[in-house]
């Protein structure tokens, strides 16, 4: 009696199998990754799309992301972080 041996399965469908078995499981462990990922990110807002784009940066964190990349030296930076802190509202009427 040959029913039990292999199925009539050769090498290669075993291997299909197998390899099924692994997509099928990474699949599920992905959608469950996602989903738990989707609602436990922090500082979401509901009522924010997250196609919106990022709220802008206010001048003063331009400037030191500036200052952090090398673009400004220390001494520009302070420079224009006091004429920003001295003009204030007053430099968009210029």
């Amino acid at each position: 009696m040959m029913i039990w041996y292999d199925h009539n399965m050769s090498g290669w469908g075993w291997f299909g199998a197998g390899l099924g078995m692994i997509a099928f499981w990474a699949l599920i462990i992905t959608a469950f990754v996602v989903i738990y990922r989707a609602l436990t990110r922090p500082g979401d807002r509901i009522d924010t799309p997250p196609w919106a784009p990022p709220a802008p940066s206010s001048p003063e964190q331009l400037l030191a992301e500036r200052f952090a990349r090398g673009e400004i030296d220390e001494e520009e930076y302070q420079r224009r972080l006091r004429v920003l802190h001295s003009s204030g509202p007053d430099l968009a009427k210029h």
